[in-house]
């Protein structure tokens, strides 16, 4: 029986090129298909908040939503329906940046977001990501997000479960935050290790982001075009079980859909 190998020296140079171009294809059809991978799976929620919100507490937004950091500050207005948009502006007096979040569930899947950065602010972001408070406590169950900024204008694909948010981690960090002092070269190199920055043309215009999980890969896409993917062990948490969002410290959210593939 010949070799797999020497079968393929056997055929003409124009094939050979053939099925190198068809595999191409297939692998960047595949990569930039991630919205409809999504939808051949199960739509756990969607939201295109065409309602009025009911006050300015942690379940005012509605349809499930809640705030980590609305109740914080109960006499001020983080999150406004208006027209059909989530309009989010952190407040200052919260000491932390907006964070509302919705119950998910998956192990491999993601999310369809049509979201803007209003330029209301010199410097904005949104993030995207998921969290598990029941079984990764640590650090309040922060597992991975896509951070889009338009200062510089980047997106940060980071793995929080793994780098900043493991127990081990952290306790190493703390003496040298306090102290301002440059953190070891090994501690350095492995936060480097979860997290990739791609970039992207800020502006403040409306776009859909499409952010998904599949094994240890997070995987991005802007407007229908892949943006990029980074490989970390905690992206493959078994359990995505929230949605989460946070303004820093403003941006709109016109459309979310979220998704489980398995």
């Amino acid at each position: 029986m010949s070799h797999p190998k020497s079968l393929l020296m056997l055929l003409p140079r124009v094939a050979l090129l053939a099925i190198g171009t068809v595999a191409a294809v297939n692998c960047v059809a595949h990569a930039g298909d991630d919205a409809a991978w999504l939808k051949s799976g199960t739509l756990l929620f969607e939201d295109s908040f065409d309602r009025e919100e009911d006050g300015n507490l942690a379940k005012a937004i509605g349809n499930g939503w809640n705030s980590a950091t609305a109740n914080r500050v109960p006499d001020e207005k983080q999150a406004n329906l208006d027209g059909g948009v989530l309009k989010v502006m952190s407040s200052a007096k919260a000491g932390h940046q907006a964070h509302i979040h919705h119950d998910a569930g998956f192990e491999d899947g993601g999310a369809i977001v049509r979201f803007k950065l209003p330029g209301l602010s010199k410097n904005e972001s949104l993030t995207v990501g998921f969290v598990d408070r029941e079984t990764s406590k640590a650090l309040a169950g922060h597992l991975c997000y896509a951070v889009l900024s338009d200062n510089p204008p980047q997106v940060q694909l980071l793995d929080r479960k793994t780098g900043y948010s493991d127990p081990d981690v952290s306790k190493r960090r703390q003496p040298y935050l306090k102290s301002g002092e440059k953190l070891p070269d090994d501690l350095q190199q492995l936060l480097d290790s979860k997290m990739k920055f791609v970039s992207w043309k800020a502006d403040h215009e409306w776009h859909e982001l499409v952010l998904v999980t599949e094994g240890d890969e997070m995987r991005v896409t802007l407007d229908g075009k892949p943006l990029g993917s980074h490989r970390s062990e905690g992206f493959a948490h078994p359990m995505k079980r929230w949605f989460s969002l946070l303004m820093n410290p403003s941006a709109w959210i016109d459309d979310v859909k979220v998704y489980k593939v398995r």
